[in-house]
């Protein structure tokens, strides 16, 4: 518990105190953002704002991981090594890796000067290549229980027995398509996230929300984890098989702790913008929390924010595209339609975060209702 509260607050201390400099050692660098043709053109005054953002928050949630862990072997009774857990370091092993995909895009924009980046096809192919080795390692490595952290049945508040891959098909195959479902949760997770980075605070703010759920339920896997003598009796049917719990918990804790410091300084009107290096790297730890965590469906309800406009998006094209031009909204992703039809910015955003904050509200107490059900 200690890990956890220290993480957190050096994370957010951490992002508190230096996203100032970064910004201004981003704008020294010309590492400034750059605005779509097709965006409302209240979009404009933002060109320039230092970019890349997401260095900082991201570097800031390791760090406090790092930190908290580090402090909580040290003011123990008995003065330990600190153990860094395979689970959480995967949670830092898919973030960083898909914010590198994301920073390749930011760092493309900035050198040809335009809003068009890496490709599509290629940042699909780099998340995809990351998220593979994320499953493969997941599925690899043990905790000091023996048990891996990354499990081949889909889970949705745990993993649903009859829905064990390996069982369905042989082991060979049933492990390959773990895996490739892993890699479309880690490409819808940061594809969800980066269409929804387009208002000052809006993807901060939301992924606050969502990955702040895993804190409640990495520390609830904790307390009712199958192993360690914390479930006795009548509930050892409602215990968790969930690898290092409460260190998933500690590191979503030091994300959220971080984009809190780094949310006071990126809300309207932004010093700062996040780019696809921290869109990415949300999405990323979004999806490795959901798949360490056991709740791989159950994400669907609580990042449900964030699965709203992709949906939009699509709806969206393909009437464009089946009525050879007409729309259904002004534009999308949604929060640029409500721009277009007049709401303030600030407005859309606080809004959006309120609705973020019902689905995570939502999925929590589903997963608690599932806990009192059995």
């Amino acid at each position: 518990m200690i890990a956890l509260l220290v993480a957190a607050s050096f994370a957010l201390v951490f992002t508190l105190v230096l996203t100032p400099s970064f910004a201004r050692l981003f704008r020294r660098m010309r590492l400034g953002q750059f605005i779509r043709a097709d965006t409302p053109t209240t979009h404009v005054v933002k060109r320039g704002t230092p970019s890349m953002g997401g260095i900082v928050f991201i570097t800031g949630a390791i760090l406090g991981y790092f930190v908290g862990k580090v402090v909580s072997a040290v003011v123990g009774q008995t003065i330990t090594a600190p153990e860094f857990t395979p689970s959480a370091l995967l949670v830092i092993l898919l973030t960083v890796a898909a914010a590198a995909v994301g920073f390749l895009d930011d760092f493309l924009k900035v050198r040809k000067r335009n809003s068009l980046g890496l490709r599509g096809i290629w940042k699909i192919v780099l998340v995809a290549i990351a998220a593979a080795g994320f499953a493969a390692i997941g599925l690899s490595v043990t905790d000091d229980l023996g048990r891996r952290p990354v499990s081949t049945s889909v889970s949705l508040f745990r993993d649903i027995s009859w829905l064990d891959l390996t069982q369905i098909f042989t082991p060979a195959v049933g492990t390959v398509i773990a895996v490739l479902l892993i890699v479309v949760i880690t490409l819808g997770s940061t594809n969800a996230v980066n269409l929804t980075d387009g208002l000052d605070g809006l993807a901060a703010g939301a992924s606050t929300f969502a990955i702040g759920s895993y804190i409640i339920i990495g520390f609830w896997q904790f307390q009712q984890s199958c192993v360690g003598g914390r479930v006795l009796g009548e509930n050892l049917g409602k215990c968790y098989e969930v690898s290092d719990p409460l260190d998933l918990a500690t590191i979503a804790a030091a994300i959220v702790g971080s984009l809190i410091g780094f949310l006071w300084w990126n809300t309207s009107p932004a010093q700062i913008m996040m780019g696809d290096t921290g869109s990415f790297g949300l999405g990323g730890a979004l999806a490795a929390l959901a798949v360490l965590s056991r709740t791989e469906l159950l994400v669907l309800l609580i990042a449900g924010l964030f699965i709203v406009n992709p949906i939009v998006v699509i709806i969206q094209r393909t009437y464009f595209k089946v009525t050879h031009g007409r729309r259904i909204w002004r534009a999308s992703p949604l929060h640029h339609h409500f721009e277009m039809v007049g709401w303030a910015e600030v407005t859309i955003v606080v809004r959006f975060w309120l609705i973020a904050g019902l689905f995570v509200a939502a999925g929590v107490g589903t997963f608690y209702l599932e806990w009192l059900s059995r």
